[in-house]
């Protein structure tokens, strides 16, 4: 689900350094909520020096890392998002503001924001200039840097405006689940922001990402005016939203959360194209393992019923 980069626009919302739990799961979140987000992702990761994965929720099996890897690159992927293969060596800030991100096969591309996703290397933000990233240790007798995990604010946030840190951050890094919960809430608050920015109400500046069933829509949340007064109630009179700006932020919202509930026949579908989906990441040989049992069992039941 990579690429190498031939197609990559230049100045995405979102540069994400580094494609691992953190960086995928916060890559999900903000594609599917229409920014331009942009993984880069080549080098050390610590997922890759696990042998194999047994304790992320989901597979009571386990799974091995590298099906993994492409299940988390195909799902950031079909969000939305540009999978690069490359390393970021270095990001700054233009005069204007933007971020400059610089990579090691020699791309530059610009960004409004940036999330850093990398566990183990956080060299490439320090041409942000910024000294209290990084506590001195003693090692052996040396003098050494590393990035302070206490940086961050829990949110991901950071001193610098655009600048949220999903990777590296505290115990949060511990477990590879632990790394994508870490990596959606980092997203979330980087889509409060930016709905912040937009004008929306700070009521409903956190941004939810879930469907839910049609059947549940339900009496009055089935009128139109019924969500237009929802709206209303949401703006504090300290908000300095104009008049024309509110309207049409109204019906954005409303569109996009009545677009929220889905219906019996959707979910069917969904359903169904999740099951083919995974089946792409599964080895031919034991489907067709798998598909000679079921033949063999349904063989089996239908000499039974015959008896």
């Amino acid at each position: 689900m990579e690429n190498d980069g031939g197609g990559l626009a230049s100045d995405p919302d979102v540069v994400i350094v580094g494609g691992g739990p953190a960086g995928c799961s916060a890559g999900v979140f903000l594609a599917r909520y229409g920014l331009d987000a942009v993984i880069f992702d080549r080098g050390p990761a610590s997922l890759r020096r696990c042998a194999y994965l047994e304790n992320y929720l989901g597979f009571p099996a386990g799974i091995d890392i590298e099906t993994m890897y492409d299940l988390m690159h195909d799902h950031a992927a079909t969000a939305g998002c540009e999978v690069v293969s490359d390393t970021v060596e270095a990001v700054a800030r233009s005069g204007d503001g933007e971020f400059v991100v610089r990579t090691q096969d020699d791309r530059t591309v610009t960004a409004e924001r940036v999330v850093a996703a990398a566990r183990y290397d956080a060299d490439f933000l320090r041409p942000l200039g910024s000294d209290e990233m990084f506590a001195v240790h003693e090692h052996e007798g040396e003098r050494r840097e590393h990035f302070d995990r206490d940086y961050p604010n829990p949110d991901g946030a950071t001193p610098i405006d655009g600048l949220y840190v999903a990777s590296p951050a505290g115990d949060t890094e511990a477990q590879a689940i632990m790394a994508s919960g870490r990596g959606a809430r980092v997203a979330r608050t980087l889509l409060a922001d930016v709905r912040r920015e937009r004008g929306f109400p700070e009521a409903i500046a956190p941004h939810w990402d879930w469907r839910r069933k049609e059947a549940t829509l339900t009496g009055e949340w089935t009128d139109r005016d019924r969500w237009d007064a929802w709206f209303d109630e949401q703006v504090d009179g300290d908000d300095d939203i104009a008049e024309g700006q509110l309207l049409e932020l109204r019906e954005q919202e409303i569109d996009r959360r009545v677009a929220t509930y889905v219906s019996e026949a959707e979910i069917e579908r969904r359903t169904e194209r999740g099951h083919k989906r995974l089946l792409e990441h599964i080895d031919d040989e034991y489907i067709l393992e798998a598909a000679r049992e079921i033949e063999g069992r349904t063989k089996a039941s239908g000499r039974g019923g015959g008896q």
